[in-house]
């Protein structure tokens, strides 16, 4: 892999827990609003500048991308922000839960991204893409980084233990739901034998972060396109990014609710359903113990719904639980078609746990829910080193980088 460390635009001294934010695509504009309520100084007023307008403000106007950058140059004005005085790379550590993961912030190439050496497992939707492309072309910055996820190495390992051990954080703060952030610099001088490690490191993988690596690499390829005099060695090349080991990574599940059940009763529906899978109406589990099953919310009861394991000769999508339930059931029996377009499907994320799929049931706004087993990290990576693209949410990784930590500039 190329990487290479960057003179980033820091959090001054004290000011991380302030001006840190969640990243722009885990919240609507109602919630980003409510986070960054009383608070200024929050990188929201950056990533989701729509929040400083009236309902109803087209967020993709040219007047929220103004005003994005309005607020980026305020921040950096009022010291909110300070700039590095030399190339540096950030190590990252998180605790949730008692879960804890720590990764490397530094810049990738763009080349990478394009030639498949930073591997991709989802589509992204062009309405998204172009809304970070323009930020990124707005304010020149990349102001989010990119979740990556590498095959774990033990040197890289050796040297981030070490060195959290020997050397006090630069920032330290726990957020708004309780994730404790802490970061230590590392001068690029001193960071000589973790670049030198990660340039033998053959792929990685986009974990979360689709939109923002593809306006990156488009953002780059253009730059690159009208620069006659380009030497390869301009900002533009690179794009900010933190790299996890892939065994430190938490993936939670991505369940499932349907608006209607095509005309059927409950238990019509259910009967179907035990027709296709082996129906358990007694265990009253919510969460499924592991790939090969789910569990189905309906009509005030939980239900497990199992299969045996799906041949090995099939691909590594046709062997995904939400791939199982989509077309062995979902389509066939609901005439739910593509969950990307479809409105009688929705996702939710693991995050919130099954009592949010019994709040939507319960409602009458939705018919039933699936509780769905996790994907594991090498079952995406095995799609991605396929070259196919997983269906529409499958992952959920938590915790959730913030932004606002570093900025990677353009120039």
């Amino acid at each position: 892999m190329k990487v290479r460390p960057f003179a980033a635009l820091v959090p001054a001294p004290g000011r991380a827990a302030r001006v840190a934010s969640v990243p722009y695509d885990v919240v609507n504009t109602a919630e980003a609003r409510a986070l960054a309520e009383g608070n200024p100084d929050s990188f929201l007023h950056v990533v989701r500048a729509e929040i400083d307008f009236p309902d109803g403000t087209d967020p993709y106007s040219e007047a929220i991308y103004a005003a994005a950058n309005a607020n980026f140059q305020r921040l950096q004005r009022d010291g909110l922000f300070v700039r590095e005085s030399e190339p540096c790379v950030y190590l990252y550590r998180q605790i949730m839960n008692g879960h804890a993961q720590t990764g490397i912030a530094l810049t990738c190439h763009i080349d990478d991204y394009g030639n498949d050496i930073i591997r991709k497992h989802e589509k992204t939707r062009p309405v998204k893409e172009n809304d970070r492309k323009r930020l990124v072309e707005t304010i020149n910055a990349h102001p989010g980084p990119v979740f990556l996820t590498y095959r774990d190495e033990t040197a890289i390992d050796a040297f981030v233990t070490e060195r959290c051990a020997a050397h006090a954080p630069e920032a330290d703060f726990a957020d708004e739901a309780g994730v404790q952030h802490t970061v230590w610099r590392v001068p690029a001088g001193e960071a000589a034998p973790l670049l030198e490690t990660f340039a033998a490191v053959p792929v990685s993988y986009v974990a979360d972060g689709h939109h923002r690596s593809a306006s990156a690499h488009r953002v780059g390829s253009e730059r690159r396109a009208a620069n006659p005099n380009h030497t390869g060695d301009e900002g533009y090349n690179w794009f900010l990014a933190v790299l996890f080991p892939a065994s430190q990574l938490q993936i939670l599940p991505y369940n499932r609710v349907v608006r209607d059940l095509a005309g059927l009763s409950p238990a019509e529906f259910l009967a179907k359903a035990g027709e296709i899978f082996d129906l358990d109406s007694n265990t009253g589990e919510k969460t499924p113990d592991g790939p090969g099953s789910v569990r189905l919310y309906l009509d005030g009861a939980w239900h497990t719904l199992a299969w045996p394991p799906v041949g090995a000769g099939s691909s590594p999508i046709d062997r995904l639980d939400v791939s199982v339930l989509q077309d062995r059931l979902l389509t066939p029996v609901l005439g739910i078609g593509d969950p990307r377009t479809d409105e009688r499907i929705d996702f939710v994320g693991g995050i919130r746990g099954t009592a949010e799929l019994e709040k939507r049931v319960d409602s009458g706004e939705w018919a039933a829910a699936f509780s769905m087993a996790p994907v594991t990290i090498d079952q995406l990576i095995d799609i991605a080193d396929a070259g196919e693209i997983m269906p529409p949410k499958s992952t959920w990784f938590e915790p959730k980088l913030k932004s606002g930590l570093f900025v990677y500039t353009l120039d």
